[in-house]
């Protein structure tokens, strides 16, 4: 397929870049000092919290990875999904509220890295800058990761050479992030995530009724779907299955979620969130999964358009959306794919951007710098950033799902641990936390090299670094007025309640 602007498919993805800069815009004009540019200035409610997380998390995987791997595997490849949605409720339950607190009283922190550099009164702030390494380490990896995907897209969708998509589906992102902030990464997020379900949804549905005429002219599904294909232990080892479910470890350490919990409006905002969120990803999980599960009946029984799926399993849903919709429908359900690529790249940008300026350039060089020069340097951020990504993923043979899974246990084993031990237990210390950030960080290093008992990393980081927080805390004492606060917040958490 050839880039034409008489195309459908390519007016819809005009159409929808155009409002994603429109609400950029918006947020520029409601971009008045750091806090709003990097935290849209805690002004998030319950349906945009909501979105904007689950949006943030789902990347391009969701439409593509996820039911391509249904597609070649079946149902067993759903452990993923199922660990997944177990992570990010407890996430919502445990941690979410208490962050959201936590923060707030912490000196107002803007950063994962500023929260815990006030939560354990690092005045060497050792522990603000190994955080924001860490950040910046795996979140560089990510957002290259974001810039291979959309450039996957708009190679495959408009026969553009890898080159010159690189540059159009990072520079689609870039502009929003660039002019409006938080505010408009957030508020395109919660479009994005609406367009996401929507197509999520829509093709199974289409599909299935596509089927159902097949069905009746006599088509006997058993014998297109196999029993190993319904089977959700088919060729899987205990092994295989923790390391699946072990991805939904990762959320509680996910900055560019955290981020949301941290940016809602009030604690009370955060159970109607939760329900709203969850709903939101447990349907359109189960909507990637049903696409790839339906599409082995659908492909099997329409052979003449199964070619491109039957070469690349990815495509999938692309192909579902080309061939039981109209190209203006179609157009529209394409450009969820690019919704869930640049929701995810945009939030990650963002985040790197709010190290560099808040832990870094204010911290360290320019104290005493004024809101509109720290804006300035958080958009100088967002460009270099993406220009050091999109230098990563310069090459056209760099795989997406493998630098988004190192991504992701990296920072669920730096600091899913710390993130809940901090707003839970009182008697961790500042060593404690540093210690376990750099162990974690180090178990996933060197354990993806050489990938012990074929166990994702996720899991020995995880319980490395909690167990090396518990231990150097216990060799300390936090000081009186670490304990004080923690005091003071675990009591107002206990008189707002949470439903």
């Amino acid at each position: 397929m050839q880039f034409s602007w008489n195309d459908p498919t390519a007016i819809m993805f005009a159409i929808y870049l155009l409002a994603m800069l429109a609400i950029g815009w918006l947020g520029y004009l409601g971009t008045k000092n750091l806090s709003d540019y990097i935290l849209g200035g805690r002004s998030l409610g319950s349906f945009v919290t909501a979105l904007s997380a689950g949006a943030s998390d789902m990347s391009g995987w969701l439409l593509m990875g996820l039911p391509g791997a249904i597609y070649v595997s079946g149902l067993s490849e759903s452990w993923i999904a199922i660990g997944l949605c177990l992570g990010a409720y407890l996430n919502w339950r445990w941690v979410a509220a208490r962050l959201r607190l936590y923060t707030e009283r912490a000196g107002n922190a803007l950063t994962l890295p500023d929260f815990l550099a006030n939560r354990f009164e690092d005045k060497s702030n050792a522990l603000r800058i190994v955080t924001a390494l860490v950040i910046l380490v795996f979140f560089t990896l990510y957002c290259a990761s974001g810039v291979v995907a959309g450039a996957r897209l708009f190679e495959n969708m408009f026969g553009m050479p890898y080159g010159v998509a690189l540059w159009v589906g990072a520079a689609c992102t870039i502009a929003y992030v660039l002019i409006g902030g938080f505010l408009a990464v957030s508020w395109t997020d919660t479009i994005q995530a609406s367009l996401m379900i929507t197509a999520l949804l829509l093709a199974p549905v289409m599909a299935w009724l596509a089927l159902s005429g097949d069905l009746q002219q006599g088509l006997d599904l058993h014998t297109v779907i196999t029993a190993e294909q319904f089977d959700l232990f088919r060729g899987a080892s205990f092994v295989g299955i923790v390391s699946l479910m072990a991805w939904g470890l990762g959320y509680f350490g996910q900055p560019h979620i955290l981020v949301r919990f941290m940016a809602a409006a009030s604690v009370q905002t955060i159970p109607k969130a939760r329900r709203i969120s969850m709903t939101w990803m447990i349907l359109c999980l189960g909507g990637a999964v049903a696409v790839g599960f339906i599409g082995i009946p659908y492909f099997a029984t329409h052979a003449a358009g199964a070619a491109a799926v039957n070469a690349n399993a990815e495509t999938v849903f692309m192909e579902l959306a080309k061939q039981l919709f109209n190209p203006w429908i179609a157009g529209a359900l394409l450009a969820a794919i690019l919704a869930a690529v640049m929701s995810t790249l945009s939030c990650q940008l963002l985040v790197c951007s709010s190290a560099l300026t808040e832990d870094i350039y204010r911290t360290f060089l320019r104290k005493n710098a004024s809101q509109q020069e720290l804006v300035w340097v958080g958009r100088i951020m967002v460009l270099l950033v993406a220009l050091i990504a999109i230098g990563l993923a310069s090459d056209p043979n760099a795989k997406v799902l493998g630098m988004v899974s190192y991504a992701w246990a990296g920072f669920g084993a730096a600091f899913g641990p710390v993130i809940i031990l901090s707003v839970f237990w009182q008697g961790m210390t500042r060593n404690g936390a540093l210690a376990g950030i750099i162990v974690g960080a180090v178990t996933v290093l060197v354990w993806k090299q050489f990938g012990w008992l074929g166990l994702y990393e996720i899991v020995p980081g995880f319980i490395l670094c909690g167990l090396t927080v518990f231990v150097v805390s216990r060799l300390g004492q936090p000081s009186p007025t670490m304990l004080a606060a923690h005091a003071a917040v675990e009591k107002e958490f206990a008189a707002i309640g949470q439903a």
